[in-house]
Order: structure tokens, then C-alpha cells, then sequence
């Protein structure tokens, strides 16, 4: 069974249509990245699988749930931490915790052991009792995590879940993500590229409302490009890299040390064959190596391309 599974979903504010159609499926324990520009509908997209908004056409399911239909049943099944954090300054975080725990209908006798789990996995231990407004702003974060993780959900949707926070925060949070990820399928929405890139699994670009890619991030980053750098004093070289079998694509980047570096697009096994064609014309090579995409690439032209159709 699907963590989330989505079914042509569309929604529009009056004449501003917000989602176009949506469709994909999460399984369990993927951590996905959602992206796109604001107002892309990331937000829209989130408040219908949370069930704090009906979509206008199609159906969304969490873990088999109708969000529609059923939305207190799938709502039990979802942890939620926004961008800001419905948190309590003048509560301590056990407080705050158990009042959680109460909201959530947890029985008696499992909230204490749940608030315990909770604590431990966020690295709580030793703020229990300190007012949520007196941590910094990196450890309240881990109180919103906590509360979002309280009653063992199947799914964890995070929106921004590192914006404000410093760097060693930001990389305690995002170990924090990947731990939950052993119990829980994670959504993680954010604007920031490498965020995704070394926390998510998979990544979904939602661009004008409609679904632009859907891809694991080691496909969506392949590329048959190469790079190579060849003494500076080579000639003919654009030429005959050009003239390689299936390369449609030969771009000079820039000199240094008296090598050029050069970027080849297109073909298959790249560096083989550009090795072979050094050797045969006694190029001096200071580097040669696959020039992947970045996800950073990627989305830009998603962003720039709107009419490129979709990476499924």
C-alpha cells in the first residue's frame, strides 16, 4: 500500500488555477523532496493532503485513506510541522508535549511513553523543562518535530523544517530527518536545492500548478555529458570532439594553466571514447571526467523550459 497516492488533483483559487492535475504516488519510507517557485502550489498541494482543504477534481489517499472522504482518518495517520511552528513560548516542552499528546487523543496510558520516544529522537533530553521561548531557534524546531512525530505517524510532511536555523543546526536537523525516515515516510518541502539534495531519496518539481518531474535524484541528474581539459596549445580539438559519434553539443568553458577545459554533451560513454581520441591526437590531458546535472541545473530548466513536458 502507497504512503500517499494522488489522483488528478486540481484546485483553483477563483480564476487562479493552483494545481493542474496532480498525480503521483509516495511509498513507505521514501523521503521526498517537494520543489518549486513560490506559488508554484507546493502549499496548496500540502494543505490537501493534510485534509485542511478540498481539492476541486481528484482524489488523494494516505495510506489507503480517501483525505475527502475520511479526513480525521487520514489526519491520524499524518504528522505536520508548517514553516511556523504552532509552538507556545511560555510552555515547557513537556508541557507542551503532553497538551500534544491530549490534542491527538492519545490514550493515558501511552502518552508518556510516546512524549519519552518523541524526546529521545529529537534530542530533547535534557530541555523538558525549559519554556519552548527561551530555546534557540534551532532546538524549538526539534520541539516542532517532536510534536509532529508524537503519535507515531505513517506520514511526516515538513515545510522549510531548516529555514533560520545556522549551519551546524542545519545539519543536525537534517540527520534528524533521515533517523525519522526509518519509521516514517517523510515530505519534506523546501526552496533550498541542497537541502534535497542530501536528504531526499526523490524529488517532485511542481512548477505553475502542474507536476514537471517525478524522478529519483540519481536519474534526474543523469547526464551524457563529459568534461575534459586539454593543453591549451591543441588545436582542432572543438572539431574533432564535435565530430565524435552522437555528440550534438561541444562548449569551451574556460583556461587555466594553460589547459582549456571543454564540456562535451550528448553520446553514450563519453570519457572512453574522448580518451581514445586524445591518445590518437597526443592531447595533453589535465582532466577528464562525467559532468552529472545538479539539481540547481535541473530545476532551472524545469523553471525555464515550462514547455519541455514533464520527467516522469
Amino acid at each position: 500500500m502507497s504512503a500517499v497516492e494522488t489522483a488528478g488533483i486540481s484546485k483553483s483559487y477563483g480564476r487562479v488555477q493552483a494545481l493542474k492535475e496532480v498525480s503521483f504516488g509516495v511509498q513507505p519510507g521514501e523521503v521526498i523532496g517537494l520543489l518549486g517557485p513560490n506559488g508554484a502550489g507546493k502549499t496548496t498541494l500540502m494543505k490537501i493532503l493534510t485534509g485542511y482543504l478540498q481539492p476541486d477534481e481528484g482524489r488523494a489517499e494516505i495510506v489507503g485513506i480517501d483525505v475527502v472522504e475520511r479526513p480525521r482518518e487520514a489526519q491520524e495517520q499524518i504528522g505536520y510541522l508548517p514553516e511556523n511552528a504552532p509552538l507556545y513560548g511560555e510552555m515547557a516542552v513537556q508541557e507542551y508535549l503532553q497538551m500534544i499528546a491530549a490534542l491527538r487523543r492519545v490514550p493515558d496510558d501511552k502518552q508518556i511513553p510516546l512524549i519519552i520516544r518523541a524526546v529521545k529522537a529529537t534530542g530533547l533530553e535534557g530541555y523538558i523543562t525549559r519554556p519552548i521561548g527561551k530555546l534557540s531557534k534551532g532546538y524549538r524546531q526539534r520541539v516542532g518535530i517532536a510534536q509532529a512525530i508524537l503519535h507515531q505517524p505513517q506520514l511526516l510532511i515538513l515545510d522549510e523544517p531548516t529555514t533560520g536555523l545556522d549551519p551546524t543546526q542545519i545539519v543536525e536537523i537534517r540527520q534528524l530527518i533521515r533517523e525519522l525516515a526509518q519509521h516514517s515516510t517523510v515530505l519534506l518541502s523546501t526552496h533550498i536545492l541542497p537541502e534535497v539534495e542530501v536528504t531526499c531519496d526523490r524529488v517532485l518539481v511542481i512548477i505553475d500548478g502542474e507536476l514537471r518531474a517525478d524522478a529519483d535524484l540519481a536519474d534526474l541528474r543523469a547526464t551524457n555529458a563529459a568534461v575534459v581539459s586539454v593543453k591549451a596549445d591543441a588545436s582542432g580539438v572543438a572539431e574533432a570532439l564535435g565530430a565524435l559519434d552522437g555528440v550534438d553539443k561541444v562548449e569551451s568553458e574556460y583556461e587555466h594553466d594553460g589547459y582549456r577545459q571543454w564540456r562535451v554533451s550528448g553520446g553514450d560513454e563519453l570519457c572512453p571514447r574522448i580518451y581514445d581520441l586524445a591518445r590518437s591526437r597526443d592531447w595533453r590531458l589535465a582532466e577528464l571526467r562525467p559532468a552529472p546535472r545538479t539539481l540547481e541545473s535541473v530545476f532551472r530548466d524545469l523553471v525555464d523550459h515550462p514547455n519541455a513536458g514533464a520527467w516522469q
